[in-house]
């Protein structure tokens, strides 16, 4: 098992998934009967009914060199200009245990099985949960560069089970929107820098590209990002701005694929 040699910290990586996983399992236990399923069928609330104030949850999806990091920078810094108090934040986290196994198998460092890979990145996801809820509940938006639906999009594509890939993001926070910046997979291989990362090859994300389709609902906003930067830019704004209203008003958080 050359990965486990490699990387001694593999061990702390597969008890964080299990943790990740129990977590999952137990919070989805424990939902209230209660939960209030939304709108598009998904997603369960959290909290019940509120009118609590709290910051935006704002997921940017796409395939490789879609334009997601640009945006996502540019959103941040209009919405700070407004007065808001937002944080951008990257999926994979590689600054923590189990990212920096991830960033060594995306640079071609390591070899994990497809499994083990999907599960790391779900563990990223939810070592990163209860920081995220109380930043929300604080009142700060958050803008994330990438999020379960690139892990089961790209899982996925690669073969493993599509309900499979989707069961240990049960119980994350569900985004209040996902702005899926849309450009065809041709267009994004012209790109400067195309091919530097393991999934950056063309038929591959052509496959992506099928299976983040299958995840689109209502909570999905999908942007030409073949547009020029500027225009996508003004879209990406007039829309965001009014998910952060509403959620200032007191919408209540929602749980990701847990009804």
């Amino acid at each position: 098992m050359p990965a486990l040699l490699e990387f001694p910290s593999l061990n702390f990586g597969v008890l964080a998934v299990r943790r990740s996983l129990n977590l999952g399992l137990n919070i989805s236990c424990k939902r209230s009967v209660r939960s209030i399923r939304m709108e598009n069928g998904n997603n369960c609330n959290l909290m019940g009914a509120s009118n609590e104030s709290r910051g935006a949850l704002v997921v940017f999806e796409g395939l490789d060199r879609s334009g997601k990091t640009s945006q996502c920078g540019k959103l941040l810094s209009y919405l700070e200009g407004l007065g808001h108090s937002v944080e951008l934040w990257r999926f994979p986290d590689r600054t923590t245990s189990v990212g920096q196994m991830i960033s060594a198998y995306l640079t071609n460092k390591s070899q994990l099985d497809d499994h083990t890979i999907h599960l790391l990145f779900s563990a990223n996801r939810w070592e990163k949960r209860s920081m995220m809820e109380a930043k929300l509940k604080a009142g700060t938006t958050l803008i994330v560069d990438r999020y379960s639906f690139s892990g089961v999009a790209f899982s996925s594509a690669k073969g493993l089970d599509f309900e499979w890939c989707k069961a240990p993001e049960n119980g994350l926070i569900a985004p209040d929107l996902v702005v899926y910046l849309d450009i065809p997979p041709e267009k994004a291989a012209e790109r400067g820098g195309y091919g530097g990362e393991r999934y950056e090859q063309l038929e591959f994300q052509k496959k992506v590209a099928q299976h983040y389709k299958l995840l689109e609902d209502s909570s999905w906003k999908m942007i030409d990002a073949s547009q020029c930067i500027e225009d996508v830019e003004k879209q990406v704004e007039e829309i965001v701005l009014e998910h952060v209203v509403t959620c200032q008003k007191g919408k209540p958080l929602s749980s990701l694929w847990s009804c």
